[in-house]
């Protein structure tokens, strides 16, 4: 310690010191981290310097910007929080944003948004931009555009030998395509170049039904959803509303079915489209109308406020009448299942497309995405690992057998830890992992090989 402060611009803390709880706690607090210290990088040299002293005092290392990511606990070692990088540079002429560990993605919409430019957020602006894109990014407008790493031009990473290292397609290819959808197993990423797109009209928002509605509407969307244009994003939920000021009070505190929807293009050409979901069952509300990107968060309707959560899911092959049938065993109306929300995404689109360029992004092959939203506080907390058991259990005849790292939940040994990779990109990170992590330094959250 006494030779690390005076290296280090931002904070360093040890448990008791004032701010030390503050520091290390994130936006899910069901991941309670205990480290030996923390650091708070104030920039990249904060970085490096940290990483140098982990390095020779063999103390692993944990990453942290906004903790919605934040599924495992952390035990030891040290914490390094990146939300102070606030780097953020918009270049509208060659269409790309320089960002920094620690800048949320409602940052980066507010800076783009007048230059007429989209990017590829996920369904909570309030979330880190760089540890999402890192797990690969499923966006709102997914199916348009692709998974948000198709979109990353290059990295800074600092790698666990302390080393600053500039990678993109043609420097450290390898590195840098296991870093896109391989999260945080081989550096800490400081700067990320994004590639944007000009974004034209959108329609977007949400159709709300009653929760005794579910078989109808969910039998609807099961038939509709696979014959969309790839203009179209979609996903339904079977939600708990909450009461804020986020949530229309016709929706409030009640089970509902929630179908988000959005359409890049004429918005007439969106309104046909969706006009098979709106004429189903007795809508309590719509809200899809054409929408300001910077409201974005209005499609989906996440949390904003931090809670103890706990999030998995699964691919899946298919969701026909009996994966229904199977949801609604365990989730349906008059099921007392205690998730919050228990959701199916449409894949296909630009997901279903091969990347950009070589990386480690699962879900390609998907037809749906099945995700589920638990919360771990008193009154609920033993009954939902149960729950969210149950239902990956009964979906697991329709799952293409892989998760998604950035929703995959809190994985236990090494062979569940690895259905967030194809058996080849696993093999490929391994090996990756010994060349730039020796020590196993990055050896927090959703690791490769065995955890040590």
């Amino acid at each position: 310690m006494a030779e690390l402060v005076p290296q280090i611009c931002g904070p360093v803390l040890l448990p008791g010191d004032p701010g030390f709880a503050e520091e290390v706690a994130g936006f899910n607090l069901a991941a309670v981290h205990r480290p030996d210290l923390v650091v708070g990088a104030d920039d990249t040299g904060d970085v490096i310097t940290a990483v140098q002293w982990a390095a020779a005092h063999d103390e692993p290392v944990g990453v942290q910007a906004t903790g919605h990511g934040a599924d495992l606990p952390m035990e030891g070692g040290l914490l390094l929080t990146t939300r102070r990088m606030q780097e953020l540079v918009v270049d509208p002429v060659r269409r790309c944003a320089r960002i920094g560990a620690g800048v949320r993605w409602g940052s980066v919409i507010d800076a783009i948004a007048p230059h007429g430019l989209g990017v590829l957020n996920g369904s909570s602006t309030h979330a880190g931009a760089v540890g999402y894109t890192l797990g690969g990014g499923l966006p709102v407008l997914g199916r348009v555009f692709g998974f948000a790493a198709d979109w990353v031009r290059a990295l800074e990473v600092v790698t666990p030998d302390g080393r600053l290292r500039a990678v993109d397609a043609e420097h450290e290819p390898e590195l840098f395509a296991l870093l896109l959808g391989g999260k945080g197993n081989l550096g800490i990423v400081t700067t990320m170049t994004l590639e944007l797109f000009p974004l034209g009209p959108l329609l977007g928002g949400g159709i709300f039904w009653p929760g005794e509605d579910a078989q109808e509407v969910l039998a609807a969307f099961s038939r509709w959803a696979p014959g969309l244009p790839a203009a179209a994003s979609t996903s339904v939920a079977l939600r708990w509303m909450p009461r804020s000021a986020e949530v229309d009070p016709r929706v409030a505190r009640r089970q509902v079915v929630h179908l988000r929807f959005c359409w890049v293009g004429d918005p007439e050409e969106g309104r046909r489209a969706l006009e098979p979901m709106r004429s189903t069952g007795r809508p309590l509300l719509d809200t899809v109308a054409p929408l300001d990107y910077r409201r974005i968060d209005r499609v989906h309707l996440d949390a904003t406020q931090p809670g103890l959560y706990v999030l998995t899911g699964e691919f899946l092959r298919d969701f026909d009448a009996a994966a229904l049938a199977a949801l609604l065993q365990h989730a349906g109306p008059g099921t007392q299942c205690p998730l919050p929300e228990v959701g199916i995404r449409l894949m296909g689109g630009a997901l279903a497309g091969p990347g950009a360029r070589d990386d480690a992004v699962t879900g390609r092959d998907a037809a749906f995405f099945l995700e589920l939203i638990g919360r771990l506080s008193p009154g609920v907390a033993e009954r939902t690992p149960p729950a969210l058991a149950a239902i990956l259990r009964a979906l697991a005849p329709w799952s293409t057998g892989r998760a998604f790292v950035n929703l995959h939940g809190m994985p236990g040994g090494e062979s569940e830890r690895a259905r967030a990779w194809s058996e080849e990109v696993y093999a490929r990170l391994v090996r990756a992992k010994a060349v730039y992590d020796p020590q196993n330094l990055l050896r927090f959250q959703h690791v490769v090989g065995q955890v040590r």
